[in-house]
């Protein structure tokens, strides 16, 4: 992009509740590509664990902020903002690792988070994996309901129009890419996958077939 276009891109990283502020490569030091960049102004930023204690650095865990660009609630919804303010922090629901020099990259939705058989399994890292297969158009990875382990790896995949794949190879291809744990057993494949207004693929909407959750 930058040779195409001849301008350098900064990724940031923002929310409406941050007023979009938060993170930003900033031009004046080294471009970490995948990165959000570091914190802006006086936006101070945690990665915590569930019992929002602060996780070791490298390791994953949701991206917590406060600041003065950070709302203080959403307005008559006292509810709704317990549930992501804490001690003055706001709980953005994403998950994320910082590097040693202070850079932030994003990992995952908590609310995508497969948990299966006690490990963590981020779909947003398998589906990266998936598109780079010659025959994917599109892939969602979910958590698939499973007996023993609490949830199975899922994926629906689309393929491009003119190419063949089927969920055998694709679990094979995957298997060879990514950790035991981590590749989807479940695969199935669609027309398309469910998608909002703006194109991003709605999973809550992905149905699994019945013979898939058997095979789970």
């Amino acid at each position: 992009f930058d040779e195409a276009f001849g301008t350098k891109v900064l990724e940031g990283y923002g929310l409406s509740e941050t007023t979009g502020m938060g993170t930003f490569n900033q031009p004046d030091r080294e471009r970490k590509p995948g990165s959000i960049g570091v914190p802006m102004g006086d936006t101070e930023i945690r990665l915590v664990d569930e019992e929002d204690k602060d996780v070791p650095q490298g390791e994953p865990g949701e991206l917590v902020m406060r600041g003065s660009f950070v709302m203080t609630g959403y307005w008559n919804r006292d509810e709704a903002t317990d549930e992501v303010m804490r001690d003055g922090w706001f709980h953005t629901g994403d998950i994320a690792t910082v590097d040693e020099d202070g850079y932030y990259f994003i990992v995952d939705r908590k609310k995508d988070l497969i948990i299966r058989g006690g490990y963590n399994v981020y779909p947003r890292e398998l589906e990266e994996v998936l598109y780079e297969h010659e025959a994917v158009r599109e892939a969602a990875v979910l958590g698939v309901p499973h007996p023993d382990l609490g949830e199975e790896v899922g994926a629906a995949v689309a393929l491009k129009q003119g190419s063949s794949a089927d969920p055998d190879e694709l679990r094979q291809y995957m298997k060879e890419r990514v950790a035991a744990y981590k590749y989807p057993r479940v695969i199935w494949l669609v027309d398309e996958l469910p998608k909002g207004p703006t194109g991003k693929i709605i999973k809550r909407e992905i149905e699994v077939p019945a013979e898939e959750l058997e095979r789970a």
